[in-house]
Protein backbone atom coordinates (compact mmCIF):
# COMPACT_ATOMS: atom_id res chain seq x y z
CA UNK A 1 0.00 0.00 0.00
CA UNK A 2 3.01 2.74 0.92
CA UNK A 3 4.38 1.58 -2.51
CA UNK A 4 1.64 2.21 -4.58
CA UNK A 5 0.31 5.41 -2.57
CA UNK A 6 3.70 6.72 -1.62
CA UNK A 7 3.57 9.52 -5.09
CA UNK A 8 -0.18 10.38 -4.15
CA UNK A 9 1.12 10.84 0.07
CA UNK A 10 3.89 12.80 -1.01
CA UNK A 11 1.23 15.27 -3.26
CA UNK A 12 -1.12 15.20 -0.52
CA UNK A 13 1.74 16.30 2.52
CA UNK A 14 2.89 19.06 0.24
CA UNK A 15 -0.42 20.40 0.07
CA UNK A 16 -0.56 20.33 4.14
CA UNK A 17 2.53 22.39 3.98
CA UNK A 18 1.95 25.06 1.46
CA UNK A 19 -1.84 25.55 2.27
CA UNK A 20 -2.84 26.00 5.85
CA UNK A 21 -5.97 25.59 5.34
CA UNK A 22 -5.37 22.14 5.11
CA UNK A 23 -2.99 21.90 7.42
CA UNK A 24 -5.35 19.81 8.91
CA UNK A 25 -3.89 16.93 7.25
CA UNK A 26 -1.34 16.31 9.57
CA UNK A 27 -3.84 15.31 12.49
CA UNK A 28 -6.03 12.78 10.29
CA UNK A 29 -4.27 9.89 11.22
CA UNK A 30 -3.22 10.06 14.56
CA UNK A 31 -7.16 11.39 15.48
CA UNK A 32 -8.60 8.10 13.14
CA UNK A 33 -5.79 6.08 15.50
CA UNK A 34 -7.48 7.63 18.90
CA UNK A 35 -11.27 6.90 17.73
CA UNK A 36 -9.98 3.15 17.36
CA UNK A 37 -8.55 3.34 20.79
CA UNK A 38 -11.24 5.03 22.48
CA UNK A 39 -13.67 1.98 21.10
CA UNK A 40 -11.27 -0.06 21.65
CA UNK A 41 -14.10 -1.54 24.51
CA UNK A 42 -15.93 -3.02 21.65
CA UNK A 43 -13.73 -4.15 19.18
CA UNK A 44 -15.33 -7.74 18.33
CA UNK A 45 -13.42 -10.58 17.67
CA UNK A 46 -10.99 -11.31 14.51
CA UNK A 47 -12.87 -13.49 11.93
CA UNK A 48 -11.67 -17.22 11.40
CA UNK A 49 -10.26 -16.99 8.04
CA UNK A 50 -10.41 -14.49 5.37
CA UNK A 51 -13.53 -12.71 4.39
CA UNK A 52 -13.13 -12.61 0.64
CA UNK A 53 -15.72 -10.35 0.00
CA UNK A 54 -13.30 -7.36 1.21
CA UNK A 55 -11.55 -7.75 -2.45
CA UNK A 56 -14.69 -6.15 -3.67
CA UNK A 57 -14.14 -2.41 -1.93
CA UNK A 58 -10.19 -3.11 -2.68
CA UNK A 59 -11.31 -3.79 -6.59
CA UNK A 60 -13.10 -0.50 -6.71
CA UNK A 61 -10.25 1.69 -4.83
CA UNK A 62 -8.28 0.48 -7.90
CA UNK A 63 -11.45 1.27 -10.32
CA UNK A 64 -11.21 4.86 -8.73
CA UNK A 65 -7.22 5.05 -8.72
CA UNK A 66 -8.07 4.25 -12.67
CA UNK A 67 -10.38 6.59 -12.84
CA UNK A 68 -7.75 9.31 -11.32
CA UNK A 69 -5.50 8.25 -14.03
CA UNK A 70 -7.70 8.50 -16.60
CA UNK A 71 -8.88 12.13 -16.09
CA UNK A 72 -6.52 13.83 -14.15
CA UNK A 73 -8.54 14.03 -10.54
CA UNK A 74 -5.96 13.97 -8.04
CA UNK A 75 -8.74 13.82 -5.42
CA UNK A 76 -9.92 10.63 -6.46
CA UNK A 77 -6.39 9.27 -6.43
CA UNK A 78 -6.55 10.02 -2.63
CA UNK A 79 -10.67 9.17 -1.74
CA UNK A 80 -9.42 5.65 -3.27
CA UNK A 81 -7.24 5.17 0.09
CA UNK A 82 -10.15 4.97 2.47
CA UNK A 83 -11.78 2.26 0.37
CA UNK A 84 -8.50 0.46 -0.21
CA UNK A 85 -8.38 0.62 3.98
CA UNK A 86 -11.77 -0.73 4.59
CA UNK A 87 -11.48 -3.54 1.80
CA UNK A 88 -8.46 -4.39 3.66
CA UNK A 89 -9.86 -4.50 7.21
CA UNK A 90 -13.02 -6.49 5.84
CA UNK A 91 -10.76 -9.30 4.43
CA UNK A 92 -8.39 -9.61 7.61
CA UNK A 93 -10.96 -9.06 10.23
CA UNK A 94 -14.16 -9.66 8.91
CA UNK A 95 -17.33 -7.58 8.64
CA UNK A 96 -18.03 -6.64 12.20
CA UNK A 97 -14.32 -5.23 12.59
CA UNK A 98 -14.99 -3.19 9.78
CA UNK A 99 -18.01 -1.86 11.27
CA UNK A 100 -16.07 -1.59 14.67
CA UNK A 101 -13.43 0.54 12.38
CA UNK A 102 -16.06 2.26 10.17
CA UNK A 103 -15.36 5.69 12.20
CA UNK A 104 -11.85 6.05 12.00
CA UNK A 105 -11.71 4.82 8.28
CA UNK A 106 -14.00 7.55 7.16
CA UNK A 107 -12.21 9.83 9.09
CA UNK A 108 -9.47 9.47 6.87
CA UNK A 109 -11.22 11.12 3.95
CA UNK A 110 -10.77 14.59 5.37
CA UNK A 111 -7.07 14.29 4.61
CA UNK A 112 -7.87 14.82 1.04
CA UNK A 113 -7.55 18.28 -0.69
CA UNK A 114 -10.71 19.25 -2.54
CA UNK A 115 -10.68 19.25 -6.27
CA UNK A 116 -9.99 22.71 -7.84
CA UNK A 117 -13.48 22.20 -9.70
CA UNK A 118 -15.26 21.67 -6.73
CA UNK A 119 -13.41 24.83 -4.81
CA UNK A 120 -14.13 26.89 -7.36
CA UNK A 121 -18.06 25.98 -8.07
CA UNK A 122 -18.01 26.34 -4.46
CA UNK A 123 -16.46 29.46 -3.95
CA UNK A 124 -18.77 32.02 -5.38
CA UNK A 125 -21.92 31.43 -3.29
CA UNK A 126 -18.90 31.70 0.12
CA UNK A 127 -17.37 34.76 -0.96
CA UNK A 128 -20.75 36.51 -1.25
CA UNK A 129 -21.47 35.41 2.56
CA UNK A 130 -17.92 36.09 3.87
CA UNK A 131 -18.03 39.44 1.85
CA UNK A 132 -21.52 40.31 3.84
CA UNK A 133 -20.87 39.04 6.96
CA UNK A 134 -17.22 40.75 7.62
CA UNK A 135 -18.40 44.27 6.10
CA UNK A 136 -21.45 43.80 8.69
CA UNK A 137 -18.64 42.90 11.65
CA UNK A 138 -16.45 45.56 10.86
CA UNK A 139 -19.30 48.71 10.61
CA UNK A 140 -20.43 47.31 13.82
CA UNK A 141 -17.39 47.82 14.99
CA UNK A 142 -17.07 51.24 13.86
CA UNK A 143 -15.09 50.67 10.83
CA UNK A 144 -15.73 52.65 7.82
CA UNK A 145 -16.32 49.47 5.48
CA UNK A 146 -17.94 48.98 2.09
CA UNK A 147 -18.88 45.96 0.66
CA UNK A 148 -18.50 46.26 -3.42
CA UNK A 149 -19.05 42.89 -5.07
CA UNK A 150 -15.96 40.84 -3.52
CA UNK A 151 -13.75 43.66 -2.17
CA UNK A 152 -14.53 45.51 1.13
CA UNK A 153 -12.72 49.01 0.92
CA UNK A 154 -11.79 50.20 4.38
CA UNK A 155 -9.85 53.55 4.84
CA UNK A 156 -8.13 54.00 1.86
CA UNK A 157 -7.04 50.17 1.65
CA UNK A 158 -9.29 47.34 -0.09
CA UNK A 159 -9.53 43.73 1.76
CA UNK A 160 -10.48 41.48 -1.28
CA UNK A 161 -12.24 38.40 -0.31
CA UNK A 162 -10.47 35.81 -3.01
CA UNK A 163 -11.69 32.24 -3.80
CA UNK A 164 -9.03 31.59 -0.71
CA UNK A 165 -10.97 33.59 1.66
CA UNK A 166 -14.54 31.96 0.95
CA UNK A 167 -13.98 29.65 3.74
CA UNK A 168 -14.53 26.45 1.81
CA UNK A 169 -10.83 25.02 3.00
CA UNK A 170 -11.90 26.16 6.60
CA UNK A 171 -15.06 24.39 6.35
CA UNK A 172 -13.32 20.80 5.69
CA UNK A 173 -11.17 21.12 8.61
CA UNK A 174 -13.86 22.18 10.65
CA UNK A 175 -16.29 19.43 9.82
CA UNK A 176 -13.46 16.96 10.25
CA UNK A 177 -13.27 18.74 13.84
CA UNK A 178 -17.02 18.45 14.13
CA UNK A 179 -16.67 14.18 13.26
CA UNK A 180 -14.13 14.31 15.85
CA UNK A 181 -16.77 15.15 18.43
CA UNK A 182 -19.28 12.83 17.82
CA UNK A 183 -16.95 9.99 17.93
CA UNK A 184 -15.44 11.14 20.65
CA UNK A 185 -18.38 12.73 22.92
CA UNK A 186 -21.34 10.76 24.55
CA UNK A 187 -24.60 12.93 23.28
CA UNK A 188 -27.93 12.26 22.71
CA UNK A 189 -29.38 11.57 19.66
CA UNK A 190 -30.56 15.58 19.00
CA UNK A 191 -27.71 17.06 20.14
CA UNK A 192 -25.17 15.17 17.80
CA UNK A 193 -27.64 16.52 14.58
CA UNK A 194 -27.41 20.21 16.40
CA UNK A 195 -24.10 19.89 16.66
CA UNK A 196 -23.66 18.73 13.16
CA UNK A 197 -25.85 21.62 12.09
CA UNK A 198 -23.86 23.44 13.70
CA UNK A 199 -20.76 22.99 11.36
CA UNK A 200 -21.78 25.32 9.02
CA UNK A 201 -21.96 28.35 10.99
CA UNK A 202 -19.15 28.03 12.61
CA UNK A 203 -17.44 27.65 9.66
CA UNK A 204 -19.13 31.01 8.50
CA UNK A 205 -18.18 33.05 12.43
CA UNK A 206 -14.54 31.62 11.97
CA UNK A 207 -14.10 32.69 8.24
CA UNK A 208 -15.79 36.20 8.63
CA UNK A 209 -13.52 36.41 12.14
CA UNK A 210 -10.47 36.26 9.91
CA UNK A 211 -11.22 38.81 7.45
CA UNK A 212 -12.44 41.41 10.04
CA UNK A 213 -9.35 40.61 11.82
CA UNK A 214 -6.86 40.95 8.76
CA UNK A 215 -9.14 44.44 8.44
CA UNK A 216 -8.17 45.76 11.93
CA UNK A 217 -4.79 44.67 11.72
CA UNK A 218 -4.34 46.83 8.21
CA UNK A 219 -5.78 50.25 10.31
CA UNK A 220 -4.64 49.43 14.22
CA UNK A 221 -0.59 47.86 12.99
CA UNK A 222 0.42 47.72 9.30
CA UNK A 223 -0.31 46.14 6.02
CA UNK A 224 2.29 43.35 6.49
CA UNK A 225 1.14 42.06 9.52
CA UNK A 226 -2.32 42.05 8.03
CA UNK A 227 -0.77 39.79 5.16
CA UNK A 228 1.34 37.47 8.10
CA UNK A 229 -1.77 37.03 9.26
CA UNK A 230 -4.13 36.30 6.76
CA UNK A 231 -1.82 33.96 5.01
CA UNK A 232 0.60 32.34 7.11
CA UNK A 233 -1.07 32.02 10.76
CA UNK A 234 -4.91 32.37 10.03
CA UNK A 235 -4.70 28.42 8.83
CA UNK A 236 -3.38 27.05 11.99
CA UNK A 237 -5.29 29.12 14.44
CA UNK A 238 -8.55 29.01 12.63
CA UNK A 239 -9.14 25.24 13.78
CA UNK A 240 -8.39 25.95 17.52
CA UNK A 241 -11.34 28.49 17.40
CA UNK A 242 -13.32 26.40 15.77
CA UNK A 243 -13.17 24.07 19.01
CA UNK A 244 -13.37 26.60 20.93
CA UNK A 245 -16.92 27.51 19.26
CA UNK A 246 -18.13 24.00 19.29
CA UNK A 247 -17.06 23.88 23.14
CA UNK A 248 -19.52 26.74 23.24
CA UNK A 249 -21.99 25.22 21.89
CA UNK A 250 -21.99 22.08 24.15
CA UNK A 251 -22.01 24.00 27.04
CA UNK A 252 -24.87 25.99 25.63
CA UNK A 253 -26.33 22.76 24.95
CA UNK A 254 -26.09 21.66 28.44
CA UNK A 255 -27.30 24.74 30.67
CA UNK A 256 -30.41 24.45 28.01
CA UNK A 257 -31.18 20.79 28.65
CA UNK A 258 -30.66 19.48 32.17
CA UNK A 259 -30.84 16.27 32.91
CA UNK A 260 -33.33 15.31 35.89
CA UNK A 261 -34.22 12.04 37.92
CA UNK A 262 -37.67 11.63 38.52
CA UNK A 263 -38.32 10.24 42.16
CA UNK A 264 -41.51 8.61 43.53
CA UNK A 265 -42.53 10.39 46.88
CA UNK A 266 -43.63 7.39 48.84
CA UNK A 267 -40.86 5.23 47.94
CA UNK A 268 -38.36 8.15 49.00
CA UNK A 269 -40.07 8.80 51.99
CA UNK A 270 -40.29 4.79 52.73
CA UNK A 271 -36.05 4.84 52.24
CA UNK A 272 -35.82 7.79 54.33
CA UNK A 273 -37.65 5.89 57.49
CA UNK A 274 -35.56 3.17 56.83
Amino acid sequence: MLWAYWPTLRAMVRTWDTIPDYSHGYLVLPAALLFLWVRRDRIPAIASRPQWLGLLLIGLAIAVRYASARWYIDALDGWSIPLWVAGTVWVLGGWRMLWWAAPSVAFLWFMVPLPWRVERWLSLPLQKIATKASCWTLQMLGQPALAEGNVIRLHDMEIEVAEACSGLRIFMGIAALAFAYLVLVRRQWWERLLLVVATVPVALIANATRIVVTGLLSQWASGEAARRFSHDWCGYLMIPYAALLFALVLWYLGRLVQTVEIVDVAEALRREKV
